[in-house]
């Protein structure tokens, strides 16, 4: 895995974009649901609108890039000297976060999928809720790789 050294910096780079790219997507997809839960009636213009929306941003950027962060977050882990796994604690709840934000990724997927059939039952509420969980496992993903606390 020595190879991957001289990679690293652009392996790393990628990683940022992706995330980045990834993150306006988590941010974005539940804000898009308030708007067809609380805004759009079935059939309307601005469901189909809407729907035509979130089946693009989760489909053509949400998911590509954290197929993206992912690949280039393993490698950066299996990369020598970047993670010394002794006495290396932060990574651990940093990868659980990272998990979490991938669970929640998959949520909202089945999500879109209910209201692209029309059967949403959530509220507005519900979805404002659901949009501070990536905030909060972004401080915790942010803070654990930059800070590294423990």
């Amino acid at each position: 895995m020595d190879f991957l050294l001289s990679f690293y910096p652009w392996i790393k780079t990628l990683h940022i974009m992706a995330v980045i790219s990834w993150m306006a997507g988590m941010f974005y997809l539940p804000r898009l649901f308030v708007y067809h839960a609380e805004r759009a009636t079935v059939g309307s213009e601005l469901s189909e609108t809407l729907k035509v929306m979130e089946e693009k941003l989760y489909r053509v950027i949400m998911t590509p890039a954290m197929m993206v962060s992912w690949v280039a977050g393993l490698l950066m882990m299996v990369t020598p000297g970047v993670i010394y796994w002794s006495g290396s604690f932060w990574f651990y709840p940093k990868f659980l976060a990272v998990i979490a934000m991938t669970i929640t990724h998959v949520w909202l997927g089945r999500r879109l999928r209910v209201f692209a059939a029309d059967g949403n039952s959530l509220k507005g509420r519900t979805f404002r809720l659901i949009n501070e969980i990536p905030t909060v496992l972004m401080l915790v993903i942010v803070i654990m790789a930059v800070v590294k606390p423990f």
